[in-house]
Formats: C-alpha cells, sequence, structure tokens
C-alpha cells in the first residue's frame, strides 16, 4: 500500500539529489582481465539511499578502495534512486553487490534472489542493530500514539523498514487506521527529521542512526523533544551477492569482506550508528527472518518497496 505524498513532499523530492556520481576505485592492470573474482572486469557495488547520497559515496569510497586491493578488481560503488531501482538492477545482473534496508533485502531475496554475506559489528564483535521511532515536539500534547489521531505524521520513504513499515505496523497494533491521522512521507530518513524541527509536522519518525548522525553534526537536540514510541531492535543492513554470480566469487568477496579493517568500514559505520564499530559479521537469511514475518504481517508486496 502506497500513501499518498504531500506537495510540500513532492516539492523536497524534486530538489533531492537522487542519484551520486559512480566511484570507481583503483586496482592493479590485472584486473581489467575478467576473472572468477572480477566479473566483467569490474564489481558493481549498489547501495541503498539510507543517507544523503553526497554523504554516503566518500563513506563508501574506502569499502570499495580496500575490496579492491583484495579482489584485484575495480569495484564502483553506486547510490541508487531508491530501494526499488536498487532491486530491479540487481534482478536484471546490473549489480554484483548491494546493501539493502533490512526490509528492502526481503525484497531483493524474493524478487532478485539476493544472498546476504555480511553486516556490520560492533567493536565487541556482535551483529549491530537500530530502532526506529516516532518523535514529538518537548512541549507537544502527543503522549501516546492513540494521540496521533487527526495529526500529521511524516514518514521516512516508501519500503524503508523504520522509516515506513515499522511505524504503519505499530500504528495498526495499537488499532489506530491509517486513515485517522495524516502520514506523508517526506522522501527519506533526514527530511523527515527536517520536517519535525522546521515545524511542519506534529510528529515524525526518526531512527536510532539519523538521530545519532543528525546529534553528531548538531542538527537535532533530543532535549527539545519526546520519543513517544521506539520499535525492538532491526539487525543492521545486509551486504548481499546476486545469487548468479560465480561460486568462486561469492566466497571471494565474502572472504574479503569479512576480512576488512574496521577503520576502513568506520565511516559507513557511523551513519548506521556502530560507533565504534568492529569488522563486518557472518550473517544469512535466518538473520532477517523478523523482517520476511513482518512483510507477511503487513501483506507487503515488492509494489510496498
Amino acid at each position: 500500500m502506497k500513501l499518498t505524498r504531500s506537495r510540500a513532499t513532492i516539492a523536497a523530492l524534486a530538489t533531492a539529489v537522487i542519484l551520486t556520481p559512480v566511484v570507481l576505485s583503483g586496482c592493479s592492470t590485472s584486473s581489467a582481465q575478467a576473472s572468477p573474482t572480477c566479473p566483467n572486469g569490474k564489481v558493481e557495488f549498489g547501495i541503498e539511499p539510507f543517507e544523503d547520497p553526497q554523504k554516503l559515496e566518500p563513506a563508501y569510497q574506502a569499502i570499495a578502495d580496500s575490496l579492491s586491493k583484495s579482489l584485484d578488481c575495480p569495484v564502483k560503488v553506486q547510490v541508487l534512486e531508491d530501494y526499488s531501482a536498487e532491486v530491479l538492477a540487481m534482478q536484471n545482473g546490473k549489480l554484483d553487490l548491494g546493501q539493502f534496508g533490512p526490509l528492502g533485502y526481503v525484497f531483493a531475496s524474493e524478487r532478485a534472489g539476493a544472498e546476504p554475506l555480511v553486516s556490520f559489528g560492533t567493536a565487541d564483535g556482535k551483529l549491530s542493530s537500530y530502532t526506529g521511532g516516532i518523535w514529538v515536539p518537548q512541549d507537544s500534547a502527543i503522549k501516546t500514539l492513540d494521540d496521533l489521531r487527526g495529526k500529521d505524521l511524516a514518514l521516512g520513504s516508501v519500503g524503508s523498514t523504520s522509516g515506513d513499515v515499522l511505524p504503519r505496523s505499530a500504528l495498526a497494533e495499537a488499532g489506530i487506521a491509517e486513515n485517522e491521522l495524516n502520514l506523508n512521507y517526506a522522501g527519506g530518513h533526514p527530511e523527515a527529521l527536517l520536517a519535525l524541527t522546521n515545524g511542519s509536522v506534529d510528529a515524525a519518525q526518526i531512527n536510532s542512526q539519523t538521530l545519532g548522525t543528525a546529534k553528531a553534526e548538531g542538527t537535532f537536540n533530543p532535549d527539545d523533544y519526546r520519543q513517544i514510541w521506539k520499535s525492538e531492535p532491526i539487525p543492521n543492513d545486509p551486504i548481499t551477492v546476486a545469487k548468479d554470480a560465480d561460486p568462486q566469487f561469492k566466497k571471494a568477496v565474502k572472504d574479503a569482506l569479512l576480512d576488512l579493517p574496521a577503520k576502513d568500514i568506520e565511516k559507513v559505520a557511523a551513519y548506521l550508528d556502530v560507533t565504534p564499530p568492529g569488522q563486518l559479521i557472518e550473517v544469512d537469511k535466518k538473520t532477517y527472518q523478523p523482517m520476511f514475518d513482518l512483510a507477511k504481517t503487513m501483506k507487503l508486496t515488492e509494489k510496498d518497496v
């Protein structure tokens, strides 16, 4: 189910940066020849737009550089327009690797056969997680989800785990029909937060990742706001491989990812609220079973992503 975007949202989307320039990391000349660990002479790595693409592109450069050295193959990083664009790119053979949001992975798995390899670990070697949340101004009369009836709630983007589906699931569990309040997609997590701080909505979804970034940048003071809902922990984004990839490539890239030094991951990890980060952690489909269950409960299809 897709919700109607407000005119303000459409205007925000129209001015948003939706695609970053492709980044080609360096490697030796020997990688120009295609090999099992260098399909088509390069590795295409797609990233979900969970933060401003202008910020994500340089953050992923360190990961791309490290992978390039390990695989002796150029790694091209591209931040896609949205979740569905990334799923479609992998389905059409345009991506060798893809980092998806947890719920985006569900549909990437079902539609494109994406196979999870690793996710982001904490400094003590555990799989990291984050939480979804709904926030209101400190002086708001809204105290609980029930008080959202008749109010404006800013969500992130269609298909986002914490920015769309989990808040809507929480409303459903609270017995609140979606037509009892005004739900607007702001165009992303940062945009939803901005809608709240600008006073254009009564409440907004803000996940712990966006909160951490905004606090670090000084653009959000939690003391001025209150959290009225918080989700259960969500396992962090998986980095996946295309199901049709050569088995030698799958093994090589998984080994290379697991061997990446924490320092090469820290810039990306900071945007995922993993501070301090450890090395990447091996994951599999079972890790994200709660997301498959959520999709089933909410009766979601790939059209909802």
